[in-house]
């Protein structure tokens, strides 16, 4: 017989379409390979979920020389209706500010 603590759960609280867009707010050049290396997905669901987000007027692509570059519309709604009136914007401020915190505290100069 076994008991809850044997596996422990695996879930999380974002999805893998939330993940693979703040990992494009934090750099709109990424690779899709690099996308899937962070998250731990197949680079081939990280081509899938871009696409979604894309044909989702969540973001843009443009090609520049063999590199797309991404751009966000961060007044695009959540898709929840729990959430639809709220804009992508606040979970992607949520995320790029708490890097840009942990960048700037690390770069400044220690405490007397």
């Amino acid at each position: 017989m076994s008991t809850f603590d044997d596996h422990p759960s695996t879930w999380t609280f974002l999805t893998h379409h939330a993940r693979v867009l703040v990992e494009i707010a934090r750099d709109p050049q990424v690779r899709l390979r690099d996308i899937a290396a962070s998250i731990g997905i197949t680079e081939r669901t990280a081509q899938n979920i871009v696409r979604d987000l894309y044909e989702a007027g969540y973001l843009t692509r443009t090609r520049i020389g063999r590199r797309n570059h991404y751009s966000l519309n961060l007044e695009q709604h959540f898709r929840y209706p729990t959430e639809a009136g709220l804009p992508v914007r606040l979970l992607i401020d949520m995320f790029t500010q708490h890097d840009l915190s942990t960048a700037q505290a690390s770069d400044a100069p220690p405490a007397s």
